[in-house]
């Protein structure tokens, strides 16, 4: 028995504890432990920033979006003329760039962004380039990553004494805590209309207190067995659960406390409500918060596509960005448009094949420039002109944001040094 609870996987040993919670107080999520976090914080203390470039700690919060599948750089941030031209025109902006006429709430909003259009990178399948922007790492070997997330929670502790850190929405969690502590992964909100499923007590407050003695007892014996922190640190998991589910900071979960307009406004779809959610999130005290949207990969009918799923990133981005800054917190909040790669410049008057040479990343907030374009694509949008920013790059740049140690290295349980962004640097020129 010893030997094979000895052999228990980190994930494995999260499923357990996530099974016994689900039986015990009839919950189906992993909320960050306080207690863990914290104590890696005071072991992790951030080195004192770069002074010579600008933006560092502004960010509190990041808002992750992430546009599976590939957006087409020429069909959304960076249109062109002649033969790489799709679709859609270049309409004009406020803020003096174009963009595609597909993406009409956006030009209305392109001052309050900045526009980087000189993003590169190496890898163009799907799997690969989602876990590479992701992770800011390639994927190889038995090594997992960690995501942003993660990593800030490493460095700075809990965002929230009762929510957690960090939270994905619209996919499972993967465990993206990568070679963090289990306790690091982000708590997966699969569909926004339905907030945090069975997060209400089914038991009263006795029959509680008298499940988690039990479980406590089971702990004990448990952890005396396995000779683990990542296991003994499970030990807060309960009382952190009820704190949660017992507490007011449970309605930042409920998109129904917003207006009927509003959730208009952002879009009635899961995309569109799923960006509200991540206001409300990051409104509360969570720290970081990504939020998928599926079905950019576009080999076909791009036109119809950008109508359908371009629409809905339009309108909820531009959403996003208003109201984060009608309320006083896209200074402190940057918002990130992430993409696997881009689309190639020639067009087939249908679609586009992978392209991951060059595409484009849009900021918003947290000390970014408003109503600027970072880099330049070449006249047919096929390669990098000036000023090349790779997905390690960003990482680091969003990292420096939001005042993470980016050069400090941890390392891993199997003894290789890591840094965010993987050795990636801040590209300082995207600052105010």
């Amino acid at each position: 028995m010893k030997s094979d609870l000895s052999k228990l996987s980190e994930i494995s040993r999260r499923s357990f504890v996530e099974r016994v919670a689900q039986a015990a107080f009839g919950i189906s999520l992993l909320p960050f432990i306080p207690g863990e976090t914290l104590r890696a914080a005071e072991a992790n203390a951030a080195p004192s920033p770069d002074a010579s470039i600008p933006g560092f700690g502004k960010a509190k919060a990041v808002i992750m979006l992430q546009l599976s599948g590939g957006l087409s750089q020429i069909d959304s941030f960076d249109p062109k003329t002649g033969a790489s031209k799709g679709p859609g025109d270049a309409v004009g902006t406020k803020a003096g760039y174009q963009v595609s006429s597909f993406l009409p709430e956006i030009a209305k909003i392109a001052d309050k962004i900045t526009v980087i259009r000189s993003m590169t990178a190496k890898v163009g399948v799907h799997e690969q380039a989602r876990y590479l922007m992701r992770t800011g790492f390639e994927q190889r070997g038995t090594i997992v990553h960690p995501t942003l997330g993660a990593w800030a929670q490493n460095y700075l502790g809990p965002s929230h004494p009762t929510l957690p850190s960090s939270v994905c929405i619209n996919r499972p969690s993967n465990h993206g805590n990568g070679f963090f502590p289990a306790t690091m992964s982000p708590l997966p909100i699969l569909d926004p209309d339905e907030g945090l499923k069975n997060a209400v007590l089914r038991a009263d407050e006795a029959t509680m207190q008298k499940r988690l003695a039990l479980l406590n007892d089971i702990d004990r014996r448990f952890t005396d067995t396995v000779k683990n922190s990542s296991v003994a640190a499970y030990d807060d998991f309960y009382q952190s659960t009820l704190r949660l589910m017992k507490s007011k900071d449970l309605e930042r979960f409920d998109l129904d406390k917003e207006s009927a307009e509003l959730r208009a406004k952002y879009g009635k779809n899961r995309f569109g409500q799923g960006c509200l959610l991540a206001r409300r999130l990051i409104e509360g005290g969570v720290r970081y918060v990504e939020v998928e949207s599926g079905g950019w990969d576009m080999h076909k009918d791009i036109e119809g596509g950008m109508e359908d799923r371009g629409r809905e990133f339009d309108t909820a981005f531009a959403a996003l960005v208003s109201d984060l800054d009608a309320r006083g917190l896209l200074d402190s909040t940057m918002v990130v448009v992430a993409t696997e790669f881009g689309r190639k410049p020639q067009f087939d008057g249908s679609g586009r094949g992978h392209h991951p040479l060059v595409f484009s990343s849009v900021l918003a907030g947290g000390g970014a420039k408003r109503g600027y374009v970072h880099g330049a694509s070449d006249a047919a949008g096929g390669h990098v002109e000036r000023d090349p920013v790779t997905v390690g790059d960003l990482h680091a740049t969003i990292a420096h944001a939001c005042g993470l140690p980016i050069e400090k290295p941890v390392v891993s349980s199997s003894g290789r040094p890591f840094t965010i962004g993987n050795k990636g640097k801040p590209v300082a020129g995207v600052f105010a």
